[in-house]
């Protein structure tokens, strides 16, 4: 599974602000922090305001804040108002019935579950976790590690 820039832009623009939760912050400053482009920035927080995440001063001395508390901010909730979909292969989409193997297919159903649990974590962790890096409890599973190969 991989997040677009979109929502990449949206979680570390939300953690800047955070970080600097002193002083109100500018799209530049995050910008020139992150090296990301204003152009695009400027979606992201104007899209993030919309969502209630940010708050923002107009003027001269204005500048972006948060809205909410970094404990009440949901990862999970973050990533699925941002990103456009969770469709991790073609037979996701209603019209696709291309696939050989409908409707029998175990594998729709497994990747589901895949993003379901990836889902899971995101929704177990808050923005104040991120900024101190404190793992996010969950009961999603636990990956095994992969076997190494017999020697030939």
């Amino acid at each position: 599974m991989r997040l677009t820039a979109y929502t990449d832009y949206a979680l570390r623009t939300l953690m800047y602000v955070a970080q600097h939760r002193e002083r109100l912050v500018t799209i530049q400053d995050i910008a020139d922090a992150q090296g990301i482009a204003k152009n695009h920035l400027t979606k992201v927080v104007n899209h993030l305001a919309q969502l209630g995440y940010l708050e923002t001063v107009r003027g001269r001395n204005g500048g972006l804040r948060l809205a909410r508390e970094p404990e009440q901010i949901n990862v999970g909730q973050v990533v699925r108002a941002t990103e456009t979909d969770f469709h991790m292969a073609a037979c996701f989409q209603p019209s696709d019935k291309s696939c050989a193997f409908l409707p029998h297919c175990a594998l729709k159903h497994t990747l589901t579950q895949a993003a379901q649990a990836f889902l899971a974590v995101l929704d177990a962790a808050t923005l104040a976790q991120m900024l101190t890096r404190a793992p996010a409890r969950t009961s999603a599973v636990r990956l095994k590690p992969r076997a190494k190969p017999e020697p030939a």
